[in-house]
């Protein structure tokens, strides 16, 4: 079984404000990689003090980081014609798709889905979807709020909701286990839901 898991921290309530991203690799059902960029973003140096609260990530600490453009064909190429999950992925997808508009970049293709929405269907009855309960629940490791971590444990987190079918495709598992699935392609993007939105 083969996908990406993809997080986002951001620097202010907007969503073009990537300070950091995370992708955790998974090939043949393992976590083989996770790539953890911190990120200079377009408002630099004001962030937040609630998003600095959540996530640790200060100016100082992205001063001398990359801005978007500088890594976006290392991570273009990641998610090139890969499925990626997300832990509620609607808001990283809105990260995605304004930074990429912001900046004007054409998007990649890829089709994606949220770890939240699986795992509801996965689990049901539980009181609390986050990934923090979720990790606690199924006993992974979690450093959360730093994107890299976040990667991760999401990843594993879909490969705990596939044990007992690791030798299926994703998107098998994803269609048998009646998962709504989004993609991002050149001139726009579909939701889960099926919504189309034009690339800007």
């Amino acid at each position: 079984m083969d996908f990406l898991a993809l997080d986002f921290e951001t620097a202010t309530a907007q969503p073009d404000s990537p300070c950091e991203l995370g992708i955790a690799i998974v090939r043949g059902g393992v976590v083989r990689e996770v790539r953890n960029w911190l990120i200079k973003p377009p408002q630099w140096p004001f962030f937040s003090p609630y998003n600095i609260a959540v996530h640790g990530i200060t100016p100082q600490d992205v001063a001398q980081a990359p801005r978007w453009r500088d890594i976006w064909n290392e991570v273009a190429d990641l998610l090139h014609e890969n499925v990626v999950v997300a832990h509620n992925a609607a808001f990283d997808m809105s990260v995605l798709r304004s930074t990429l508009a912001g900046q004007g970049l054409v998007h990649p293709t890829f089709q994606y889905f949220c770890s939240v929405s699986m795992a509801r269907k996965v689990w049901p009855g539980r009181t609390s979807y986050g990934l923090g309960p979720m990790c606690a629940f199924h006993g992974i490791p979690l450093r959360h709020h730093r994107a890299g971590n976040d990667a991760e444990a999401t990843a594993e987190l879909v490969l705990r909701a596939t044990d007992s079918r690791p030798s299926f495709d994703i998107i098998q598992f994803l269609l048998e286990s009646k998962v709504k699935v989004g993609a991002f392609y050149p001139g726009g993007h579909r939701t889960p839901s099926g919504k189309v939105v034009a690339s800007m």
